[in-house]
């Protein structure tokens, strides 16, 4: 089993300056297709690797190296407990927001309103509640870096664990130093699983997509449940390396999650939501979903 990650050099651990740092990389493999005007663009765009900064391949070496079966089943077995704060639903923005640097000239706006951004941009397109709801809370599960987690073991494109490691992974290389790939149990395409298995039945590498999930399972519908859960599994839903193991529901229910994945993309503004204005409309949206109270 991999060491606990609190026994790990903070400063190696977290290679990043802030979480949205990853997230400006997505925008580099995967710009608007509005923004683009040729396919020769799109592919330009898509060759982020020349221009990568270092602290984001040390990221992906780290998340690579690190993110192993036997990983996943403990962070699985210590957070999914929910032992380690209790909070009103309001309050745990509050927490979440502890995240942001200030030293980050780049960041000018809070965890929250990058959440609002999202929520709101999906209300204004006409979708259900439900999924204003997914949108305001699909990065809540980031609160794990505030329990002592690795920007690694939060942020990051996901992927399966207990099989081959697809060449569809955003550097794929890295998986060189992961115990698992030399683990014949692990190491096959199947693996620990059988064919078109379901992804029920799969366990994706650990971060807050999982984390989200669990805390929100028993209060939205199975659609909402599959953009939180999947929203970062870029290997599928943009190269399709894991239909092996999909069942046909999972094919028909990441119609959702590619339904998601824009907002989640695409919704970012310099200008932050008035919350004042929208406060009375979400403390209503929340109480038709959730407890007054989160358990993290």
């Amino acid at each position: 089993m991999e060491p606990s990650s609190n026994n790990f050099d903070l400063k190696e651990i977290n290679p990043l300056k802030s979480m949205d740092e990853w997230e400006d990389e997505l925008l580099k493999r995967y710009p608007d297709p509005a923004s683009i005007n040729t396919e020769k663009a799109t592919e330009a765009f898509r060759d982020y690797e020349s221009t990568e900064k270092d602290a984001v391949r040390e990221f992906y070496r780290l998340n690579h190296k690190y993110q192993s079966y036997d990983f996943v089943l403990e962070k699985k077995s210590d957070y999914l407990q929910f032992n380690k704060k209790e909070m009103p639903f309001w309050d745990a923005f509050q927490f979440l927001n502890e995240l942001v640097d200030d030293s980050d000239p780049d960041t000018d706006l809070d965890q929250f309103q990058h959440l609002l951004q999202t929520s709101e941009a999906i209300r204004k397109d006409g979708h259900p509640e439900w999924m204003v709801m997914v949108g305001l809370l699909h990065d809540m599960g980031k609160v794990l870096c505030l329990f002592g987690e690795p920007q690694w073991a939060v942020v990051g494109d996901t992927f399966p664990v207990g099989c081959a490691f697809s060449d569809k992974i955003v550097y794929p290389e890295f998986f060189k130093d992961n115990p698992d790939l030399n683990n014949e149990q692990y190491n096959t395409k199947f693996g620990v699983y059988t064919p078109n298995c379901g992804l029920k039945n799969v366990h994706l590498s650990w971060g807050h997509d999982e984390y989200v999930y669990q805390m929100a399972k028993d209060y939205l519908p199975e659609p909402a449940l599959y953009m939180l859960r999947y929203h970062s599994f870029y290997s599928q839903h943009r190269e399709h390396a894991y239909d092996h193991l999909m069942d046909a529901h999972d094919q028909e229910m990441f119609k959702w999650v590619d339904l998601f994945n824009p907002y989640d993309l695409y919704s970012k503004s310099p200008t932050p939501p008035n919350w004042n204005e929208l406060k009375p409309y979400y403390e209503e949206l929340a109480l038709k979903y959730f407890p007054k109270t989160l358990k993290f």
